[in-house]
């Protein structure tokens, strides 16, 4: 096989791994009953990215990357009609109708699964609810210009496949600037947009530069969608021969990269799991060992204990994914991520949104409530709201990054 099809195939087998652990680690978190929509469409978009592979695939393997551009109108009115290269490239021209729909249809659906996933993510903020909806419009909105675009932008439509006269570059589907420039515009547009809904809670949260940054980066793959976007509309619009070719081998490429940043916030808290598995396996190996050397019981403890980390270790995972862990408290003031427990099975560390009640007055005082729950209203000197995040460690107790650990103060649920 030639270099193009082990590459193309190769990234969707890639692909179809990365969300079959993806869909692996949201059922062992939250079970197949409490799937999202994102976790259905994701599946979907693994199928339709194979249609997509596939229709790459044809363009070089079937119709030798040729379709109705690259050609001169002596060549044009020469091509016998029902000639193998002519055949050839109405072909390669009716698969790049195919391949754009595809790739369109698959970068779509990601996206929507990015935004189902935000509206988890911003689940009890209400300004942010209103832009995870406003991403609802426009990705919904910019999926069917998109389409329009390519199904409308020849007309009458069997000239999207003409061969002579030239129907011009607007009926030339592999390098058509209609087919180039609408989708890479509404694309790099609604990234843009999505890119902006979680970064607010991101950058002020109140993490360590670490942790911040990871999840910084985590959440601003749409940078390399677009990189990838930008660089296959360069090499189309400047390579107007091998354009069918280029077409077919970014969009695979492109999509690949959608994929893979579209599911790392979910294969993010399996990660960690293993990886937490795996050093408690290779402490525990190296107290057998220990053991087995003639080390005393007492040295073996105290090896032990020197192993173990100063504080409770804390699961640092990423279960934004994880739906059902947000709680919203009475009032709108101050906005808060902590961590919440999944249960004694999976006791993996959430975070989730709630919000505290902010009284008027000057100063800190605890009140309780009927129940005998207490509940701590912050207050500020002018009576209004801050914000602040904060992330909850496995042990029970709220991490700030400042002073000692407190007990994780009850979460005011309505």
């Amino acid at each position: 096989m030639d270099p193009f099809t082990i590459e193309v195939f190769t990234l969707w087998g890639v692909s179809a791994v990365v969300i079959g652990i993806r869909t692996y680690a949201r059922w062992s978190i939250v079970g197949i009953r409490k799937f999202q929509v994102d976790d259905y469409l994701m599946i979907i978009a693994c199928m339709i990215y194979g249609l997509e592979t596939g229709a790459g695939y044809s363009v070089g393997a079937l119709f030798r990357g040729m379709a109705n551009n690259g050609m001169t109108d002596e060549q044009r009115a020469t091509l016998v009609p029902g000639s193998q290269e002519w055949n050839w490239r109405v072909g390669g021209s009716k698969i790049q109708l195919i391949g754009w729909s595809l790739w369109s249809t698959a970068l779509w659906l990601l996206k929507i699964c990015m935004a189902v996933f935000y509206s988890r993510l911003t689940d009890g903020l209400t300004v942010m609810r209103d832009r995870v909806r406003i991403a609802y419009v426009a990705i919904g909105v910019t999926y069917i210009a998109v389409i329009l675009s390519i199904m409308l932008g020849c007309l009458p439509f069997h000239k999207n496949w003409q061969i002579y006269p030239d129907p011009g570059n607007h009926c030339h589907p592999a390098v058509s600037l209609i087919n180039v420039y609408v989708p890479v515009v509404f694309n790099l547009v609604t990234d843009l947009y999505l890119m902006t809904i979680p970064m607010p809670l991101l950058w002020r949260a109140n993490l360590t530069p670490k942790r911040k940054a990871l999840l910084l980066c985590m959440f601003s793959g749409g940078v390399f969608i677009m990189m990838c976007s930008i660089l296959r509309c360069y090499l189309i619009v400047t390579s107007p021969i091998t354009g069918a070719q280029q077409a077919g081998s970014w969009a695979c490429r492109e999509t690949f990269v959608a994929v893979i940043i579209g599911n790392v916030p979910m294969i993010y808290p399996l990660f960690l799991r293993v990886i937490k598995k795996a050093g408690n396996t290779i402490n525990a190996s190296r107290l057998g060992s220990s053991k087995r050397s003639g080390v005393s019981s007492g040295a073996a403890m105290e090896l032990n204990e020197r192993d173990k980390p100063s504080k409770p270790l804390r699961k640092k995972v990423n279960p934004l994914s994880i739906p059902g862990l947000t709680t919203l408290g009475r009032g709108d003031s101050e906005e808060r991520i902590i961590g919440s427990r999944m249960g004694k099975e999976n006791n993996i560390v959430g975070i989730s949104v709630v919000t505290e009640v902010t009284s008027t007055s000057h100063g800190h005082s605890p009140t309780s409530s009927a129940d005998g729950r207490h509940y701590q209203h912050n207050s500020t000197a002018y009576g209004g709201p801050s914000y602040t995040v904060e992330v909850a460690g496995g042990d029970g107790y709220t991490h700030d990054g400042h002073g000692p650990r407190s007990p994780r103060r009850p979460d005011v649920t309505r």
